[in-house]
């Protein structure tokens, strides 16, 4: 991590703590020497810190701007105390620090958007291992193990890969494919509780919500059509899956139709027809997926 970057963080880090804590602080009467505190932080914050040095120095027009209306914000509040108004000075004070951390932003949006990127990243990371491992068990529970091992192996696979790509810098490239395996995992778990009595009765308020169920549902498994079948079709099979894929979607189109008739019951039928069509594509290039 750069220097500046470094500065930055902390900056954000501390400017937000210290934003959070005013706030909780501005529900009880304020005190004057606490007051007095905060304006005197708030004016380094402003003047003299690293943020404010990188704001300066970063050349971006608007950050300096804010910047700028943190100082006019910060003056105010100086003169509120100076006039014994101790309310208007805290409320002027947390003013120019929301402001001045609003700058710090603007100056390095890059950098604090890849930050949160990369925690989000991590945090669907743990998610997929987690939504892995009950695929497995679900899978050993079924007696299914061995055949639902060629597709854990190419999860985990997607999975090694995408913190390759997150880890030299691909980091967006690097979450699609994060966001697949997520998916795969999520569709091979569907499908072997699609039968089950939990599943078949998850209390749909109506049968237009069981619709977008389905819908969901099919969605997985197109995307789930594409991550695994990319280099598994060949002479032998590619009119069977072409078959199945072509079946699937003239059930998918005609259950869209008949949702805008709004007719859910029979469209969550043939939605469901739909699914199992793209399973059978999937199965007929070779990859087993439960369903």
């Amino acid at each position: 991590m750069s220097t500046r970057l470094r500065a930055l963080s902390l900056a954000l880090l501390l400017g937000s703590g210290a934003v959070s804590a005013w706030s909780q602080a501005a529900s009880a009467p304020p005190n004057r020497e606490q007051v007095e505190r905060r304006v005197t932080s708030t004016g380094s914050l402003i003047g003299q810190s690293s943020a404010a040095k990188q704001v300066e120095s970063s050349g971006n027009v608007d950050a300096i701007a804010t910047r700028d209306r943190a100082k006019a914000l910060h003056a105010r509040a100086q003169a509120s105390l100076a006039e014994g108004d101790v309310a208007a000075a805290n409320r002027f004070a947390d003013a120019a620090a929301r402001t001045m951390m609003e700058a710090v932003r603007l100056a390095a949006p890059d950098q604090v958007n890849e930050r949160k990127e990369r925690g989000d990243f991590e945090t669907r990371l743990k998610s997929t291992r987690s939504l892995l491992e009950a695929q497995q068990r679900i899978a050993t529970e079924k007696g299914s193990g061995a055949r639902n091992a060629e597709l854990t192996q190419r999860i985990e696979a997607m999975l090694v890969e995408a913190q390759k790509l997150a880890t030299s810098g691909h980091l967006p490239e690097g979450r699609r494919l994060l966001d697949q395996a997520y998916g795969a995992s999520r569709a091979a778990i569907g499908g072997m509780r699609s039968g089950d009595t939990l599943v078949r009765s998850l209390n749909f308020a109506n049968k237009e919500e069981e619709y977008a169920y389905e819908i969901d549902r099919n969605d997985t498994h197109r995307m789930l059509v594409q991550v695994l079948l990319q280099d598994r079709r060949n002479a032998s099979n590619d009119a069977m899956v072409e078959k199945a894929l072509q079946a699937s979607l003239a059930l998918r189109r005609q259950a869209e139709e008949q949702a805008a008739r709004r007719e859910f019951d029979v469209g969550v039928r043939t939605l469901e027809e739909s699914t199992r069509e793209l399973v059978r594509a999937i199965r007929s290039a070779g990859v087993f997926i439960p369903g």
